[in-house]
């Protein structure tokens, strides 16, 4: 096995009569970001918990790069960086002080520590406050300390529940900004949301679970074409407006396009019969026409109904 992993298997927890996850079975590898999606309620967290060993499943287990959490706890986490539900910091530290108590608890070397704060308060975009009391900060600012925290051993696998909910649009958008940014760094993030937006965003797969279940994990254009009868979308933008008169001949005419809509002057959805495959032909063949595409994404939309059509299946 190569790269970072994360895997459960047959994974439950039963607080009393109620089961919170029901025999979870789930592989992740590789460095990506993958969403772990579901309504309230739905044991996300609880999942993450186990994960990270802060409760004991009353059946399965879970590995964190191939080494089980319940056997060898100290092994598997040392390359693992979690924030669960959004630990409140001291108000009277500065974020280098938390840090370095951060870093302590972590058993990174004194020789070592500076260097290491100064490095994750610049993945987190906080480095002109390294020396500001705690107490003066915005939800989000908070929010990306912890975030900081659970970076600071350098860690392969990151594990975040729900980091955005309770911030306000810009401190949500923060977050997304710095999740993108850690997709870069060869590190395999798992974050759990019921935000569709949130995942749409910053993923590349998604899992979801509804009741302790798990519905399906696959990338989101796989989870959107096998919901949709074999139809796929993307949103296209561009640097400049396209006039209609382009998107109708050039663009809507493409080979595979079933459908082709103009949201504004400088975004197009595309609908296309196939998955990963077709759509890397038809955005090469797009790149092509020379119109300036400078983003691609999948339309909210598409999750959003494919998330309510399977949520409801188990109501």
């Amino acid at each position: 096995m190569t790269g970072p992993s994360i895997e459960v298997r047959g994974l439950t927890k039963r607080f009393g009569a109620f089961t919170a996850v029901d025999t979870l079975n789930l592989k992740i590898e590789g460095a990506k970001c993958v969403g772990f999606l579901g309504p309230n309620g739905a044991g996300k967290t609880t999942t993450l918990k186990l994960l990270t060993d802060m409760i004991f499943p009353s059946a399965g287990e879970c590995f964190i790069n191939g080494i089980s959490v319940q056997d060898d706890r100290k092994r598997a986490l040392s390359s693992a960086g979690t924030l669960i539900e959004s630990p409140e910091i001291y108000p009277s530290l500065t974020p280098t002080e938390a840090l370095g108590m951060v870093a302590d608890l972590r058993g990174i070397p004194v020789a070592e520590r500076a260097e290491r704060i100064a490095t994750v308060l610049g993945e987190v975009k906080m480095s002109d406050w390294a020396n500001e009391r705690v107490g003066r900060f915005s939800k989000g600012m908070k929010q990306r300390i912890n975030i900081a925290a659970a970076l600071i051993h350098d860690p392969e696998v990151v594990i975040l529940d729900e980091p955005s909910t309770g911030l306000d649009p810009r401190g949500m958008a923060e977050v997304r900004s710095i999740v993108r940014d850690l997709k870069k760094s060869n590190r395999l993030i798992f974050m759990s949301s019921h935000i569709l937006s949130e995942v749409t965003d910053v993923c590349e797969e998604v899992a979801l679970v509804n009741r302790g279940k798990l519905l399906f994990y696959d990338t989101l254009s796989n989870v959107v074409a096998r919901f949709s009868d074999g139809n796929s979308a993307v949103d296209v933008r561009f640097a400049r407006p396209v006039p209609p008169e382009v998107v109708g001949p050039q663009i809507a005419r493409l080979p595979g396009i079933t459908a082709c809509t103009q949201l504004d002057p400088t975004r197009v959805r595309l609908q296309f019969a196939g998955g990963l495959a077709a759509q890397e032909k038809l955005l090469e063949t797009l790149v092509g026409l020379h119109l300036g595409v400078v983003a691609v994404s999948e339309p909210e939309s598409a999750l959003e109904e494919v998330y309510l059509s399977q949520i409801s299946r188990g109501d």
